[in-house]
């Protein structure tokens, strides 16, 4: 799923979660919420280096203040980048659906 799906399937608002929904494939909030942070962490690094590409387009070798504040198109572009779900709320619908594929580790010290 690319992350413009996912932006448009996340909710806008916070609202409460029920925990006993989230620890239901875990056992253990915990492990949910570590799972739910790396994924977050992950959306994160993508959101970051779509805007960056986005935004290497109107980089300068000099600063001229007019086309500061001429921009309009940078501005939009950061403006929608503000307005998109946060990541934890994208990767907590994400584990919710069963969207997010993890596993755990293996807790034999002796397996190679």
């Amino acid at each position: 799923m690319s992350l413009s799906e996912i932006q448009k399937k996340s909710r806008e608002n916070a609202e409460a979660w029920d925990i006993r929904q989230l620890d239901k494939d875990t056992k253990n909030i915990y492990k949910t919420l570590a799972i739910v942070s790396k994924r977050s962490n992950q959306l994160t690094v993508q959101i970051k280096e779509e805007l960056t590409k986005k935004l290497e387009d109107f980089a300068s070798d000099h600063d001229n203040l007019e086309e500061i504040f001429e921009n309009r198109e940078q501005i939009e572009i950061s403006t929608y980048y503000e307005k998109l779900p946060k990541p934890t709320l994208m990767a907590l619908e994400e584990f919710v659906e069963d969207k997010i594929y993890y596993r755990e580790p293996d807790n034999n010290p002796n397996a190679h």
